[in-house]
């Protein structure tokens, strides 16, 4: 994939602005599974989709809230501009994270983000902080909103 970049300047006048919206991804069953695999959380409503259906009032399995919150990665991916001169983007954390509505199985979302704020450190680190919203579907609510601060990290392969 072509990631689009952008200089730090024209970084800088995005500032409260949206500066990606991405694809529609649908979040399947097999993602939900390696995902209780990976952390092992296998409580059913995520992984038995006959238990789900009887006892839960979603009508079948849902996401992980983490899940849904780790899919911020890979729809920044696909959405974001990159930094000119950036080697690599690191996760910093999160001031506030809430989880609105549960993502059924199959059910497709996607990531708006809104570039909030952007400081450069004197070592050249980039902070950044992204309103994102991951929206569902065919719902006016969203499946979570989040205040999601990231650091750009320099390219220093030509300095040495």
């Amino acid at each position: 994939m072509q990631f689009k970049t952008i200089s730090l300047d024209e970084a800088q006048k995005l500032v409260g602005r949206e500066v990606g919206l991405s694809e529609w991804r649908a979040v399947t069953q097999t993602m939900i599974d390696g995902f209780a695999d990976a952390t092992d959380d296998h409580q059913f409503i995520h992984v038995d989709p006959e238990r789900a259906a009887r006892e839960t009032p979603f009508g079948g399995t849902i996401a992980h809230g983490f899940l849904t919150l780790s899919m911020l990665s890979a729809l920044t991916f696909e959405a974001v501009p990159v930094l000119e001169g950036t080697a690599s983007g690191v996760n910093f954390g999160f001031d506030k994270v809430r989880f609105m509505t549960p993502v059924k199985t199959g059910q497709r979302i996607r990531g708006r983000f809104l570039l909030d704020k952007l400081k450069v450190r004197p070592s050249g680190i980039v902070e950044i902080a992204y309103d994102v919203t991951i929206e569902l579907e065919g719902s006016i609510k969203p499946a979570l909103t989040a205040y999601w601060l990231t650091l750009a990290m320099p390219d220093r392969s030509n300095n040495g």
